[in-house]
């Protein structure tokens, strides 16, 4: 079982490495943490000029960019943790074989690090909002529990694969193809209307459907898709817990292999 109590008594030791990725991200960079806003800024034109003027995809009825920032938020913090987490005992591997600590920390201390990033481009979120005269709507109550799926999906994920990682090192190169390919499953660059029916009972399984749809719903007054949203939470919360368990199940060798 996971000693919470044994996280609580290392929580200096997490906010160390949580302030230790934030700094080494943006060391001897001359933009700093501005390219929190460029990332997904530039990217969401990207998407509007390749997917909503020349593909002419359907937005639901909202401008595009709108559309497609709203889902690349919560998207860019999902990716971004899933690789930092999946790559944190690797990378901290001096470490794990000089010092005990609650191995939990290090993946916990890099979803933690890019809380930041997700902040800044909130505030992206609001300047649009304000420039496109759209009011959230009362959805936005909800945003907390949005974001409790979101952290215990990329947590879940994130802590199952740094284990993994542990031994076996394919999973460092076949990351960065997963998660191209998780992007295309959910519904960043296209709305969930344009997936066939067929599919949608598989579909809804996503945890990230229900939270890129919550997320539209909520900033743009829209009826909350509960429909997308409660299956995905279910997944989110196996997910966690499955990777939780397996975490601390591997735990035990990662001194011997890392």
């Amino acid at each position: 079982m996971v000693d919470f109590k044994e996280l609580w008594r290392y929580k200096d030791l997490l906010y160390f490495l949580t302030l230790r990725g934030i700094k080494a991200r943006y060391a001897q960079s001359i933009l700093g943490v501005a390219w929190a806003i460029i990332v997904p800024l530039f990217t969401t034109l990207v998407f509007t000029v390749v997917f909503g003027n020349l593909a002419e995809v359907d937005s639901d009825g909202m401008p595009y960019i709108l559309f497609s920032y709203l889902a690349l938020w919560p998207w860019n913090y999902f990716s971004g943790t899933l690789t930092e987490s999946a790559n944190s005992l690797i990378q901290n591997a001096n470490m794990i074989t000089k010092v005990y600590f609650p191995r939990m920390v290090l993946p916990l201390s890099a979803i933690l690090s890019k809380l930041l990033d997700f902040t800044i481009a909130f505030v992206v979120l609001l300047v649009m909002l304000i420039y496109f005269g759209q009011m959230p709507g009362w959805g936005v109550l909800w945003l907390p529990l949005l974001l409790i799926q979101l952290l215990m999906c990329s947590l879940g994920i994130g802590m199952f694969l740094s284990a993994l990682a542990v031994k076996y090192r394919d999973v460092k190169h076949a990351l960065t193809f997963l998660v191209q390919l998780l992007l295309y499953a959910a519904p960043v660059v296209y709305s969930t209307s344009a997936v066939p029916d067929k599919f949608q009972s598989f579909y809804i399984l996503n945890p990230m459907v229900g939270v890129i749809e919550g997320f539209r719903a909520a900033f743009l007054d829209r009826p909350m898709p509960w429909e997308w949203i409660w299956p995905g939470s279910i997944v989110a919360v196996i997910l966690f817990i499955f990777g939780m368990f397996y975490f601390r199940r591997m735990e035990r060798i990662f001194a011997d292999v890392a």
